[in-house]
């Protein structure tokens, strides 16, 4: 990073005319003034930014879907996890999907993937459990991978009581939640836990040195910057210092020594993302280490842009994350790899 980083940020305005010199799908390039203000140089006006675009598209629980809030108490707090579960009669069993939604590890809640899980439940005939986990700069690393561990292991000890099928449980993040998914999988590989059939992730945040050729070059993209990134690496990690020795493969999982013996994973990236680049690096090495692998790159997308569904990309997204689950959840074939 350089100089530039530390300067004031642009008002939304002008952020908003810099992003004309990316070739952005035109859909979402005319959507993205919607995302001028969420930049984290104002961590509260961050989340609020989300928050209202989240209530934008909010929507009750369909009469379909059964959804239930469910307090699971640790040491030291509780964790919060939503569930949702299809009432129509079916599969003594369901497949279950722990979502974990994005906001840079900062912001974000469940109300943001409340849609998205509620889709997921009716598509897929699964269960889909949605995890609170606490956020920074208030909690950093390891509060919210250890919410989600916990969740993890409830999912999995409770699964009888619950309708899920402990052997089919995909992992399912999105930015950070897909950093903290990866970061999941590592921890619950090395320690014994529990079994997790897939790994989907939406360009997740991986990398807490910053030292790609797309951290370097999108400075000013909609959605998330080299600037955002700085900042949530330094709220994330607290007291570690970002880009040191310190940090650890838990916390920022590009610097895990190997990926052998994670599960099938998926991967999707966008191409006006800062974060871009750590994903494809991701997918290179976990192909070395013979990890199944699905990649697909979107063009003309920016980070966060799925949140605009009317475009055409996103729902091709959308429609690739049901079929991929499907696949690999309900259809018990592994995802094939690139």
């Amino acid at each position: 990073m350089d100089s530039r980083d530390s300067a004031a940020a642009p008002d939304a305005s002008h952020r908003h005319r810099l992003w004309r010199k990316y070739p952005l799908d035109e859909e979402i390039g005319a959507g993205a003034i919607l995302l001028a203000d969420a930049t984290l140089d104002d961590v509260p006006r961050f989340r609020e930014v989300w928050r209202r675009i989240s209530l934008a598209g909010a929507r009750p629980a369909p009469a379909n879907v059964d959804h239930q809030i469910v307090e699971l108490g640790t040491e030291g707090s509780a964790v919060t996890v939503h569930t949702y579960t299809p009432v129509a009669a079916g599969r003594s069993a369901r497949p279950a999907v722990l979502l974990l939604h994005g906001g840079a590890f900062v912001g974000g809640s469940v109300e943001s993937v409340h849609g998205q899980a509620c889709d997921l439940a009716t598509a897929l005939d699964v269960v889909v459990a949605a995890v609170e986990y606490r956020l920074a700069p208030e909690h950093p690393y390891p509060a919210g991978l250890d919410d989600c561990a916990v969740a993890l292991e409830w999912l999995t000890e409770r699964a009888d009581d619950l309708g899920v099928d402990p052997s089919s449980i995909a992992v399912h993040g999105t930015s950070a939640g897909g950093g903290l998914a990866v970061a999941l999988a590592l921890r619950t590989r090395d320690e014994g836990g529990p079994s997790i059939r897939l790994l989907f992730l939406v360009s997740p945040e991986l990398d807490d040195r910053l030292e790609t050729e797309s951290m370097r070059k999108y400075r000013d993209t909609p959605g998330f910057t080299s600037r955002d990134a700085q900042i949530s690496w330094k709220h994330y990690l607290g007291d570690i210092t970002p880009g040191s020795p310190d940090v650890p493969p838990y916390a920022a999982p590009a610097r895990a020594e190997t990926y052998a013996g994670l599960p099938p994973t998926y991967l999707a990236l966008m191409e006006f993302d800062p974060l871009r680049d750590e994903g494809l690096e991701l997918a290179r090495r976990m192909l070395a280490d013979d990890v199944r692998l699905e990649v697909h790159l979107f063009p003309g997308t920016f980070h966060g842009s799925s949140a605009l569904h009317y475009a055409e990309v996103s729902q091709r997204e959308a429609a690739e994350e049901i079929a991929v689950l499907r696949r690999r959840l309900v259809g018990g074939q592994d995802v094939q790899p690139t």
